[in-house]
């Protein structure tokens, strides 16, 4: 096994990085979900909260992932909002309502039990 380093400068959209983007295409195959996609196109199926985006779906993550069938995926790209202050950003700037429940914790965990599902 052969391990490199590659410095990249970040980014707030972490797929958008070099050396991950690259990472992600050389092992990309199957059917692949990103349920935070923004402007992304590694996914063959991807959702974006904001419709200025140009993805499959505009949908909230948890019910994007709730509507995938049962094992009928190989990889997930799962890069969320960083803290509650980037959700509260996001969904404000869409004129959606912010909610105790996806601010938490929990909202993070029942998404990962939808990913392990599917």
């Amino acid at each position: 096994m052969e391990i490199n380093r590659v410095w990249s400068m970040p980014n707030s959209n972490t797929f958008s990085i070099k050396a991950i983007g690259d990472l992600i295409n050389k092992y990309k195959s199957g059917v692949i979900i990103d349920p935070f996609a923004n402007s992304n196109k590694f996914a063959t199926i991807t959702n974006d909260l904001d419709p200025q985006y140009d993805t499959t779906y505009n949908m909230d993550a948890l019910d994007f992932l709730k509507m995938l069938d049962t094992e009928s995926v190989d990889t997930v790209l799962w890069d969320p909002p960083f803290s509650p202050r980037q959700i509260k950003e996001c969904y404000e700037k869409l004129g959606k309502s912010v909610n105790w429940e996806t601010t938490q914790a929990s909202y993070w965990s029942k998404q990962k039990e939808e990913i392990s599902r599917i």
